[in-house]
């Protein structure tokens, strides 16, 4: 599959499986990636299921602080917030997207990042997980879909918002099976 051939993302940031997921997506797909992993665990599972298609730096708060020095023009970035995304702007291809994807990102900071990027052609919008299962079993209430979701589900929106939906920008899509705002 080459969906993403000749694509350069950056996934930063991530405490759950969603950056893995996303990366896995986008590697199976054609596409260059540079994820982060908060401790050696991480960074050594995600290295084996991502093979060297993608490149795994271990960062123990998800981000680069400053970004590596051979970080070459990602078009795609993934982060779980502004301030996670933020030092590496500088480094995206006019035109590329950023996606967000903490769980409750605010909807003022995404729109407000979205018309800080528009005159560079980057569009920025957000998924909104709820309800997905986690590693730690974590008793929350079911949401109108009848079951948890998947980081994979929470991925291939992330991908949608990122490469398909190309005249969407400032958007918050939920993919929490029906729960809605708290």
């Amino acid at each position: 599959m080459t969906r993403y051939a000749g694509r350069r993302a950056v996934v930063v940031g991530q405490d759950t499986g969603i950056g893995l997921a996303i990366a896995k997506r986008l590697v199976e797909g054609g596409a260059r990636v540079l994820l982060t992993a908060r401790t050696a665990a991480e960074s050594a599972h995600a290295r084996a299921e991502l093979g060297s298609a993608a490149r795994v730096v271990e960062s123990p708060d998800g981000s680069f602080g400053a970004a590596p020095a051979d970080l070459d023009g990602p078009d795609l970035l993934f982060a779980d917030a502004v301030a996670t995304a933020r030092p590496l702007l500088r480094l995206l291809r006019d035109g590329g997207a950023v996606v967000l994807t903490a769980p409750a990102p605010s909807p003022a900071a995404v729109r407000a990042l979205a018309g800080e990027l528009a005159p560079r052609g980057i569009r920025v919008n957000a998924v909104a997980p709820g309800c997905i299962e986690a590693a730690p079993a974590v008793a929350s209430p079911l949401p109108p879909l009848g079951r948890l979701g998947s980081a994979e589900e929470v991925a291939r929106a992330a991908l949608f918002l990122a490469t398909e939906a190309t005249f969407t920008t400032g958007a918050q899509l939920p993919v929490d099976g029906g729960l809605g705002p708290t």
